[in-house]
């Protein structure tokens, strides 16, 4: 493994040295300041960068502390560029010396330029297939190696950059190309300017008079999807929440309040026992809002599924009646649309006309199959999604983009704004000189809800829906190609037969010592270890990441999902050797 003090800076540059130069990024900093800024850029770049585009100014300003008097403005060819800025000494200057303080204009922006130097050149490198995914430490030793703790005064900008190299240089590359531990992998440029726009913004959702533009393109983005769910017209409401486990539970609080409106003011005990329904192979978020909302988990009855995963009709049938033969009362079930390990389809068009049968609230938690509904080749493996009454889709999944972004859409129109509502007079008022509609913050459960919609809104402009499509599709292929590549390949045993329907691939590798002995116990022990050990060893050397987990009777197997648009055929090869390099020996 490696030791704390090897490695590799990621960066292109020294450790502790100033953010290295990017090819023209002076240049270009400077240009998009101008174009967005008119004169204030001009004047701000003049001072960084040379007085060439200075205007004349009626009186001399005193130059910030610690900025050296600017040098002429870079005119050579050279690339990379070796010309200097103005000289910032970050050793003498703190978070003081930068806006809103006065004159702090050319410390802040040498600055955040050095700032963005440092994560421009981190996204490069997470491209990079010859960079690690993970300079793995454990935490013992990256506790002892640096001092992360809190102190009274205050650390220098010099000492923060340091910071901020440091803290990406252990970060995983959750978008390089060899990385595919989690549904949530790829690094999207547009999708990462937006969240640079929304932080710089720094605004709240809950009302249209302080998010004037974001909350028209949630109103806007949430109908397109609820289009493509199936909803004629796009009718309906919905909201972007902290993830699909909180989407989730509210579609359980909603189920719940349509049912029984009483709940809201006088709690569980006003009402009979619930019960709702889901898979044995959903997510863990179903029985952790049974928790939250006070039905209990108990209350949350699993379903059989086959032996792909997918849930049984008949059981889900067999176990309502028997519940309401208890005295229980059914209110909710839901079907998933993507498990997280078999990556599963249940049948929704059962499901639905079940549902309809015993007037019980349908979600489809899609949170990682909604994806899907972009590809015209795919989406029918979610066929009968248009008969929810509730869908979970994270965006920040299958389609890539950055963390968190995930939807909670609904049916019927003005449901969640019932539910939820407690007419806060300081944030709510009914006396405002716009349509009050669009002050959205009373149907969330949040008060503070970040911008998550403009990410999701900006990349499907720059990509549409087709690209979107194109992007899920290969992803998809991918996934075929890994499972053609190993279904028949000796030292390999699939966990399911048949072709995955999404891009979970579920398999076992068997080392070679393994691969004679006829199943027991033994086997049965050893071949549990062999996965652990590889992602371990896998870690260690940094070359790639995926996942593990056992299942029921099934011992841990490796779940490879793919989701990153930058992975390619050569890197599903590499996954395959790298597997068989780390655990030849087991």
């Amino acid at each position: 493994m490696a030791s704390p003090g090897s490695g590799f800076w990621p960066f292109g540059a020294e450790e502790g040295s100033a953010a290295a130069e990017t090819p023209g990024t002076a240049r270009a900093w400077c240009q998009v300041a101008q174009k967005f800024t008119g004169g204030i850029g001009n004047k701000l770049c003049a001072l960084l960068y040379g007085d060439a585009e200075k205007p004349v100014e009626t009186g001399a300003r005193a130059a910030a502390p610690g900025v050296a008097e600017p040098r002429p403005t870079c005119t050579c060819d050279k690339k990379p560029c070796g010309c200097q800025k103005a000289d910032v000494n970050y050793a003498f200057l703190h978070s003081t010396d930068l806006l809103p303080t006065c004159n702090g204009e050319i410390t802040t922006m040498s600055f955040l330029q050095d700032v963005v130097d440092i994560l421009l050149q981190y996204v490069v490198k997470s491209f990079d297939r010859s960079t690690k995914v993970i300079d793995f430490h454990y935490p013992n030793e990256l506790l002892q190696e640096y001092n992360w703790e809190l102190a009274d005064q205050p650390q220098t900008l010099e000492e923060i950059l340091l910071n901020c190299r440091t803290t990406l240089k252990y970060a995983i590359k959750t978008g390089h190309p060899r990385y595919f531990n989690q549904l949530s992998t790829g690094l999207d440029m547009v999708g990462l300017a937006a969240d640079w726009l929304t932080s710089a913004a720094n605004t709240n959702m809950f009302t249209y008079e302080i998010a004037p533009v974001f909350v028209l393109l949630e109103y806007v983005t949430l109908r397109k999807m609820r289009e493509m769910v199936g909803w004629p017209g796009g009718c309906g409401d919905g909201i972007f929440s902290p993830g699909g486990a909180i989407s989730n539970m509210y579609a359980m609080l909603i189920a719940r309040f349509k049912m029984f409106p009483e709940v809201k003011e006088k709690g569980m005990a006003a009402i009979p026992r619930l019960v709702a329904f889901t898979s044995e192979h959903s997510h863990f978020s179903v029985k952790k809002g049974a928790a939250a909302l006070g039905i209990g988990t108990d209350s949350v009855i699993l379903i059989r599924c086959d032996e792909r995963g997918k849930m049984i009709p008949s059981d889900l049938e067999r176990r309502i009646v028997e519940a309401k033969q208890k005295g229980f009362v059914p209110f909710l079930v839901s079907a998933t649309a993507g498990t997280t390990v078999y990556g599963a389809f249940d049948p929704l068009i059962a499901i639905a006309d079940i549902c309809k049968k015993y007037k019980i609230w349908m979600h489809v938690d899609g949170a990682w199959g909604g994806g899907l509904l972009m590809s015209r080749k795919h989406k029918w493996k979610l066929n009968g999604i248009e008969r929810a009454n509730s869908v979970t889709w994270n965006p920040h999944k299958m389609m890539g983009v950055p963390l968190q972004c995930s939807a909670l859409l609904v049916r019927e129109e003005g449901l969640m704004q019932s539910c939820n509502q407690m007419h806060a007079s300081y944030l709510f008022q009914q006396d405002k000189h716009y349509d009050l509609s669009y002050d959205t913050g009373d149907k969330a459960l949040q008060c503070g809800r970040h911008v998550d919609v403009f990410k999701l809104w900006l990349m499907w402009r720059a990509k549409g829906t087709t690209g979107f499509e194109a992007q899920i599709d290969k992803c998809l292929e991918l996934a075929e190609y890994l499972y053609n590549k190993i279904k028949n390949r000796e030292g390999y045993e699939m966990v399911f037969d048949g072709k995955p329907q999404h891009t979970n691939v579920c398999f076992w590798y068997i080392p070679p010592s393994l691969r004679g002995m006829e199943d027991s116990e033994e086997r049965t022990s050893r071949l549990m270890k062999v996965a652990p050990v590889i992602k371990a060893r896998m870690m260690e050397y940094g070359t790639t990441m995926v996942s593990y987990q056992p299942l029921g009777d099934k011992v841990n197997f490796f779940r490879m999902v793919i989701s990153n648009p930058a992975a390619t055929h050569q890197d599903i090869d590499f996954l395959i050797d790298e597997i068989e390099r780390l655990g030849q020996d087991l």
